[in-house]
């Protein structure tokens, strides 16, 4: 055997090593005593491990969270069909609030699960951090409450989505359409796969969370500079106008000395739900600090900024802020700014003329929208 052994390099080929003569000579041997099949199974493990690697690439290399479900459900569905798979995460990892995506062969749909949050499993997963069967995962847990919304819709397996900030999300996999249950070795693929797809939300969520307010979930004053400084660059290379607001809080003192600072920070938060619900895509809302809110409109004129803003200052009118007491109603006051590359642009410069806007929205009794013009510093004045 020792002979045999010596015959062999670490470096050949498949196909060079089966060719050996020292190998053709001693094969029934080497069949006899397992080598053969322990190389199959190698071979075989090796396939699987790069087709591991293949998928688990490509769904890391995605730029997006959208980018990145669609992936993993392909990666998933390719392997083994699934009733469907769901996506649930914390947008801002600093509150409860979730965010659902499902799918179903291979495309988005709805599914019939009604949860506020995933906090229930958070502690569990903390301790055991792999794919789970949903039962066993049900029964360890003891939260009848909790799991029912989940056994409802025939969940089999559930793979938790960790970060240094706890649980950022779950994904949920239906049973498979075509066979039984999940293997170990199916379970061990989706373990392997899961670590790619983890890692790839957790930097796109930790990449995000770099850009936002913590408070509101809006872009943060230092994105948008960065934003607004790009948009100045593309406006003088481009025939076009690009806007900004800027958004004031009218009496906001009052909120935080007459219900405190907690019921402050719910206006704030709604305000800010409104906001961004009230802009487009391509819009970048940020809180500029404190109760201040600016928007970024690339490529928008002053006609349309104006009608974004009067849809903008109506709704704030209109929202109810959840609070314990019935609180009074919030309106804010907003300056409009917009440029091209004929008009003075600077950041500095851009920012001066929306606040100048925004004052005298303020000056003419608040809960309006002005838009600058080059006579506005006379009523200033």
């Amino acid at each position: 055997m020792e002979e045999v052994l010596r015959g062999v390099h670490k470096n050949d080929d498949d196909d060079n090593f089966l060719a050996k003569p020292v190998i053709k000579d001693n094969w029934a041997l080497l069949k006899e005593i397992g080598v053969v099949n322990h190389i199959e199974t190698l071979k075989s493990d090796i396939h699987n491990f790069k087709s591991l690697l293949a998928r688990g690439l490509d769904i890391f290399n995605r730029t997006n969270i959208d980018e990145i479900m669609n992936a993993t459900v392909y990666q998933i569905s390719d392997q083994f069909l699934p009733s469907f798979i769901a996506f649930l995460w914390k947008p801002i990892q600093t509150r409860e609030d979730i965010t659902i995506k499902a799918y179903k062969n291979y495309k988005p749909a709805e599914i019939d699960l009604h949860v506020d949050c995933i906090t229930p499993f958070e502690a569990f997963f903390m301790e055991y951090p792999k794919p789970i069967n949903f039962e066993l995962l049900a029964f360890q847990l003891n939260n009848e409450e909790a799991v029912r919304p989940y056994l409802k819709i025939n969940t089999e397996i559930a793979v938790p989505i960790l970060g240094p900030f706890g649980l950022y999300g779950i994904i949920l996999i239906g049973n498979k359409i075509l066979e039984g249950g999940y293997t170990r070795d199916e379970l061990f693929f989706l373990q392997q796969l899961m670590c790619f797809v983890s890692q790839a939300i957790k930097n796109l969520l930790h990449y995000e969370h770099s850009l936002r307010d913590v408070k509101t979930g809006l872009y943060n004053h230092g994105f948008f500079l960065t934003r607004l400084s790009e948009e100045i660059y593309r406006t003088r290379r481009g025939a076009y106008q690009s806007s900004i607001i800027v958004i004031d809080v009218d009496k906001f003192k009052d909120f935080n000395d007459v219900y405190g600072h907690l019921a402050g920070d719910k206006v704030l938060e709604t305000l800010a739900q409104v906001i961004k619900h009230g802009v487009r895509e391509d819009d970048i809302p940020s809180r500029f600090g404190g109760e201040e809110f600016t928007i970024l409109l690339p490529n928008t004129d002053s006609e349309t900024v104006w009608n974004i803003s009067e849809r903008l200052r109506i709704n704030v009118e209109g929202m109810m802020v959840p609070w314990s007491d019935p609180l009074p109603k919030v309106t804010i006051s907003v300056g409009i700014y917009t440029f091209d590359q004929n008009t003075p642009t600077d950041v500095s410069s851009i920012i001066r003329r929306a606040d100048e806007a925004l004052y005298m929205s303020k000056k003419r009794g608040r809960n309006r929208c002005t838009i600058w013009s080059s006579d506005l510093n006379d009523s200033i004045d």
